[in-house]
């Protein structure tokens, strides 16, 4: 998973004078993409977020991996909702600077079974954070994203960015003792690191998120902690080294109620229940 790791890649070897690193599709897929709204934490990286029904007055949120959780790893099968938090992060602009301290009070939903987020309200508003810092949160799609299409990787914990494109979906995903489900696979040039893990995946031609960062096979070993393994119908696993994965996050929206939040209830709702 591509937690923190200490890894003598930093920033020496892999900033640019820019700030940004490319990766797999060319350059000009998603220069409007940048590191405005993403938010840092100690550990990984994150983002300001919004459901496409989100209002003003609702509460902001923030959006990471399940891995990323202050608790530590969630174990398989354990899905966390509505737990206090004193979670915070750095929230940046465009070009990665601090603007802000944003905090935490609740752990909305958080689950490494199925698929790997941790989604968290704020104490401020949507209408606060604009005000004072310019602030727009990213917006979760609620369309399945598309093979083949340019995304966008900003990682808020490097601060640079990872411009990409999806190749294809794995039906099945095995990682230690977790599993997750339609996982995005990137181009194999898409070398995501440890420290990346909770970074949106931002489709770059509308800027909404479609996914986020999660992990990547770092040693060829099969099905092992930071060695995710493909598992085909047949049941047998696939390691590639190397390769990098995502988690799809239009799952968020087909569980929204009325009130802007997250209802397990909610028919047709596929983020993993209790």
């Amino acid at each position: 998973m591509r937690v923190r790791r200490a890894l003598a890649l930093a920033a020496a070897g892999l900033a640019a004078a820019t700030g940004v690193l490319i990766g797999g599709a060319p350059a000009q897929a998603a220069t409007a993409v940048t590191l405005a709204n993403t938010i840092s934490l100690s550990n990984c990286s994150a983002s300001l977020v919004r459901f496409p029904t989100s209002v003003s007055s609702d509460r902001a949120m923030m959006l990471t991996n399940g891995h990323c959780y202050e608790g530590g790893f969630i174990n398989a099968g354990v899905v966390l909702q509505n737990r206090t938090s004193s979670r915070s992060g750095t929230l940046l602009n465009s070009s990665g600077r601090a603007l802000a301290t944003v905090r935490a009070d609740r752990v909305i939903y958080a689950t490494m079974t199925g698929t790997d987020v941790t989604l968290y309200r704020l104490t401020s508003t949507f209408a606060t954070l604009s005000s004072r810092y310019g602030a727009t949160a990213l917006t979760i799609s609620s369309a399945h994203p598309a093979a083949g299409s340019s995304v966008a990787i900003p990682s808020s914990y490097w601060k640079e960015i990872w411009n990409c494109q999806i190749s294809s979906f794995v039906p099945t995903l095995r990682e230690d003792q977790w599993t997750w489900h339609d996982s995005l696979r990137y181009d194999p040039n898409c070398d995501t690191i440890h420290g990346t893990s909770g970074s949106p995946i931002v489709n770059a031609s509308n800027g909404q998120i479609v996914g986020i960062n999660n992990t990547g096979n770092d040693d060829g070993e099969m099905c092992t902690l930071n060695n995710p393994c493909e598992v085909d119908a047949n049941g047998t696993t696939h390691a590639y080294q190397g390769q990098s994965y995502g988690e799809e996050t239009y799952w968020f929206t087909t569980c929204v109620n009325a009130s802007h939040t997250i209802d397990l209830t909610v028919a047709g709702c596929l983020l993993t229940k209790p």
